[in-house]
């Protein structure tokens, strides 16, 4: 059997023929790009040599047609990171989320891995900066796993690496946290001290107009995140005799380098919810309102300017409340609420009811209710809501229940899902 000549091998070239122009010198050699076809490729100079030396500079910078990234085991992980980034800008996520990526990479792991090649990280080399992570607190362990993750799975679609290194690695224990609600008392704390905030006869400046008291009774009332509340317009407000409900269908984001601004459209598509409103809650929005004027479409919480109020604005002036009552070393921010009207919930219609009231994205439940949720919003989470957190004799009794494993684990969950806007 007559055996042909050799393949030439992907990414390689035959030999160079250089031919004699007149004055000038053409290097030619046929070079199999990443598809499997060979093609001609040539370079001219003014030297045998020089074209030769043209020739192999075109041959070494070609990435082939049909594709715009070329990757090996011997590629620096920085360059990866550079390329995984340019991917990164154009996919499908929310911009906040993409700038957390870019955080946790540039703080965190890019520096590790920076002076490796691609061949060089192996599993054992990602087991221990997941460890050294791990030492410093599992979420930031966590988040460097799932960074990792989508790295050399970028890696492997480009035929860089045969394996992804991060699979291989052991998985990472949680810790056993205390996750709890404010209590009764503490609300209750925290809603006089909103009340009396700025107020006394001594005071220097313009009074407080309650913005931001009443953004806290919204919270309570709807367990919403804050960014969610903040983004709240008069149109995503319904008012009937049967009682008010509100449409979650925007957020208040952050970018780099500008002010925080309204996104129409909310954190995940299960975010996307219809939520009956408290009575105690209501009567805060229908009073807010009737202050927007006629623009449905200004957020119902503004700032001077009918511009959205920040979330460093709202943080600033909690913790003066915090202070106001005695709460200033307790650790509570603004997402303790959504905490607390989780825990209610939990305690009252079960885990399944409170996450499909949060929004959450993996919760059966959620997709349940909200197929057919603009005919049927279930009413009954208010009237728990409003029954053990409303201002006027509240009913202490759910929030004074220990803590079971199913509302532990949801509160546990609660707290990963959260954005650069929860508080």
């Amino acid at each position: 059997m007559t055996r042909g000549r050799p393949r030439t091998p992907i990414g390689t070239f035959g030999q160079i023929a250089v031919t004699d122009l007149g004055g000038r010198y053409r290097a030619l050699t046929r070079f199999r790009d990443v598809d499997g076809r060979l093609r001609k490729v040539s370079a001219t100079a003014a030297t045998r040599r020089g074209a030769e030396a043209t020739l192999k500079a075109r041959l070494a910078g070609r990435a082939g047609p049909g594709t715009a990234v070329r990757l090996g085991v011997a590629t620096g992980f920085a360059e990866l990171c550079e390329l995984w980034l340019a991917d990164l800008a154009h996919r499908d996520i929310s911009e906040g989320t993409k700038q957390n990526y870019r955080d946790d990479l540039r703080r965190y792991v890019r520096p590790a891995l920076a002076q490796f090649t691609l061949g060089e990280i192996t599993t054992g080399r990602v087991e221990s900066f997941l460890r050294a992570e791990a030492a410093v607190s599992y979420s930031r362990a966590k988040h460097a796993r799932t960074l990792l993750n989508q790295l050399f799975d970028f890696a492997l679609r480009h035929d860089a690496i045969a394996r992804n290194p991060v699979a291989g690695t052991s998985p990472l224990s949680r810790p056993q946290r205390d996750v709890r609600a404010l209590t009764l008392d503490e609300v209750q704390a925290i809603r006089a001290a909103a009340a009396g905030w700025r107020t006394g006869p001594d005071v220097k400046g313009p009074r407080p107009d309650g913005t931001v008291r009443d953004i806290c009774e919204v919270l309570l009332g709807t367990s919403m995140r804050p960014g969610e509340v903040l983004a709240l317009r008069p149109c995503d407000v319904t008012d009937t005799a049967e009682g008010m409900t509100v449409h979650v269908r925007g957020t208040v984001v952050r970018r780099t380098g500008r002010a925080d601004s309204r996104q129409d459209h909310a954190k995940t598509d299960a975010s996307t919810r219809q939520l009956a409103v408290p009575d105690f809650a209501a009567q805060v929005l229908r009073r807010r309102i009737g202050q927007t004027g006629p623009d449905q479409a200004q957020t119902i919480f503004h700032n001077r300017d009918g511009g959205v109020i920040s979330l460093h604005n709202l943080r600033r002036t909690f913790r003066a409340f915090l202070a106001e009552a005695g709460l200033a070393d307790s650790g509570i921010t603004p997402r303790w609420y959504r905490r607390t009207g989780a825990t209610v919930l939990a305690r009252g219609l079960g885990v399944d009811a409170a996450a499909a009231f949060l929004g959450h994205t993996n919760a059966a439940v959620t997709q349940a209710h909200y197929i057919q949720a603009d005919p049927a919003v279930d009413r009954s989470p208010a009237a728990v809501l409003d029954l053990t957190l409303r201002p006027d004799r509240p009913d202490g009794a759910l929030l004074a229940q220990p803590v079971d494993t199913g509302e532990r684990a949801m509160l546990d969950v609660l707290d990963q899902d959260r954005t650069p806007l929860d508080g």
